[in-house]
């Protein structure tokens, strides 16, 4: 599958029953696949390190999807060459007494990477056009002066909210923050095996809770949700990618190429040296090697 055929970068009409859930790997074995993901990790790794030294630009990397999509293990397997000192991952849950006192784009805010940084956001500000969209009630607990009953979380609600999310990413990306958008695509017939596996699985018992069965019920509303708030904030400067979920394997392989070719892009490079560092390291170094011989 081609990256461009992933890649949303404008604000347009689109149905997530149009985009596949699956590829097929009939041309590449297993084993092909997991040495072209090492191939991948391995340089995303040099590069994030390119990165981390120069301390000049960053990287926002957020993974959406329904529960049970492969968010946690890709993020697990496609970032686990990376200088730890250089990534952040946050996974953001119910937001805490604290958090609520703030508008709800004020906890990511907190959480976006650094200069030389990679942020990832497991969940990340559009659970509040997501969910909240499905469960509009949440958007009462956030206590805003002009939302008093449900009827006042409207179209026009909405709109405004995908305006500011446009705002909080086009800010962040004039000020040196690259952003890419993961949309893990599955499929409810996957998800229901992987409910099933983690059912059986006493090590994957941890993975499962019964309101996963309940927001299952909503498949419909979530999609709508999916559809209507990516195509209100795909954009150049932060663009969506839908993958196809039901293989992790696959799905993987086409994060990292993303990731990989985002910061081949950003074209990161080791700060450079002037020509008195460059004599002074040069004596310092004879000193040591001098101290050496001495001994």
């Amino acid at each position: 599958m081609n990256l461009k055929d992933c890649l949303i970068t404008s604000r347009q009409q689109l149905s997530l029953a149009k985009f596949p859930t699956r590829l097929s790997n009939k041309k590449n074995g297993k084993e092909k696949l997991k040495k072209r993901l090492e191939k991948d990790v391995e340089a995303i790794s040099k590069l994030q390190n390119k990165l981390f030294a120069e301390n000049r630009q960053s990287l926002l990397i957020l993974f959406q999807g329904m529960d049970s999509s492969g968010k946690d293990s890709a993020i697990k397997h496609i970032m686990r060459g990376v200088n730890p000192q250089g990534v952040t991952v946050t996974s953001f849950k119910h937001p805490s007494e604290v958090e609520l006192e703030h508008d709800y784009l004020w906890r990511h805010a907190q959480k976006m990477p650094e200069h030389g940084q990679i942020a990832i956001f497991n969940r990340s500000h559009y659970e509040n056009v997501l969910i909240s969209k499905v469960h509009p009630d949440i958007v009462l607990a956030e206590r805003l002066p002009r939302v008093r009953k449900l009827k006042d979380v409207d179209p026009k609600f909405w709109e405004l909210r995908y305006r500011q999310i446009n705002y909080f990413e086009k800010r962040n990306s004039e000020n040196g923050t690259y952003i890419l958008k993961i949309f893990l695509h599955l499929s409810k017939k996957e998800q229901g095996k992987r409910f099933i596996e983690r059912l059986e699985n006493r090590e994957k018992y941890w993975k499962f809770s019964s309101s996963d069965l309940i927001e299952r019920h909503y498949w419909k509303e979530y999609q709508d949700a999916y559809e209507q708030a990516i195509q209100n904030t795909s954009s150049k400067h932060a663009p969506w990618y839908i993958i196809p979920a039901d293989n992790k394997l696959t799905a993987r392989i086409l994060i990292s190429k993303i990731i990989l070719e985002t910061l081949k892009n950003m074209n990161p490079s080791f700060p450079t040296i002037n020509k008195k560092e460059k004599e002074l390291m040069k004596k310092e170094k004879m000193q040591l090697v001098n101290e050496g011989n001495a001994h």
